[in-house]
């Protein structure tokens, strides 16, 4: 079951008032969408982005009873600015970002994001793209697979991980590499011995951190003066860009420091304990 991370503190931030329209860059699951419409009701609108074309369609029926309020479109949120120019949308009063994995693309072992799962190592959240975890994981040399998993995942043993992998590919499923990952890494703290690997992998697969940044560059292009962005991420590496994005003069930060999911939530969510929250007001002119 889909549970938005951290919701009542994100529209705390976000909807502080109910006109204009607003952005979710990352529907996924549609829990933060609903919590937007819901936040910003009856005279908001709200367009919705993703790059999964599946999760967009179940949203399109999860939402379905709010009408002409909700503009769905299948896109990258780097292209936020082209999606509002072709919908009319003259400017946001707020966009919030979600980053990250949906709970239904880590549950459906096909998509290969998720390590628990036997699937296909293809971790795509655009199936239009070509390239795939696989491809990847097969052609890349020993010195860039190591990299990946030492700039992207911070994996400290990314060397011995890059060495089995080399050793025993072509890998094509997600349970291989998970293997590998236990065998290199070890078990120990809470996490997974493949949680840092599968996570720079995905980072680049869809070139996230790119992505990130431009995406930042779309909403300051299309977010109106005094409108408010809140930023959800779930990995050091992009709550990096966040916290540097907000260092601007052109933002006025809401959160001085990183906000971080209670205790309550994450017993109730596990996947919500890596969630880092930052919130800032748009001013442009300084």
């Amino acid at each position: 079951m889909h549970q938005p991370v951290m919701a009542p503190e994100a529209m705390a931030w976000l909807a502080t008032r109910g006109e204009g329209w607003w952005a979710d860059c990352t529907v996924g699951g549609g829990g933060h969408t609903e919590a937007l419409l819901q936040a910003t009701a009856p005279q908001g609108r709200v367009l919705g982005l993703d790059r999964d074309q599946e999760a967009l369609q179940r949203v399109r029926e999860k939402l379905a009873g709010h009408g002409e309020r909700l503009v769905l479109v299948q896109e990258d949120y780097r292209n936020l600015a082209d999606v509002a120019r072709n919908s009319g949308i003259p400017g946001f009063s707020g966009v919030l970002m979600d980053l990250g994995v949906s709970s239904f693309q880590l549950d459906t072992a096909t998509r290969g994001f998720s390590f628990l799962k036997p699937g296909p190592l293809d971790m795509r959240m655009d199936q239009r793209q070509a390239l795939t975890a696989a491809d990847i994981v097969n052609q890349s040399d020993e010195k860039e697979l190591a990299d990946i998993f030492y700039h992207y995942g911070e994996e400290r043993r990314s060397r011995q991980l890059a060495n089995l992998i080399v050793r025993r590919r072509p890998l094509t499923q997600t349970t291989e590499l998970a293997e590998l990952a236990v065998k290199a890494v070890g078990r120990s703290g809470r996490i997974h011995p493949a949680t840092r690997a599968f996570q720079a992998l995905r980072l680049v697969v869809n070139d996230e951190l790119t992505g990130l940044a431009r995406g930042l560059d779309a909403v300051q292009a299309t977010l109106q003066t005094g409108g408010r962005l809140v930023v959800i991420s779930f990995h050091s590496l992009e709550d990096r860009i966040v916290k540097e994005r907000f260092r601007s003069p052109q933002w006025e930060r809401l959160t001085k420091h990183v906000v971080r999911p209670d205790e309550k939530e994450m017993r109730a969510n596990p996947r919500a304990r890596s969630a880092r929250l930052r919130a800032a007001v748009w001013r442009p002119e300084g």
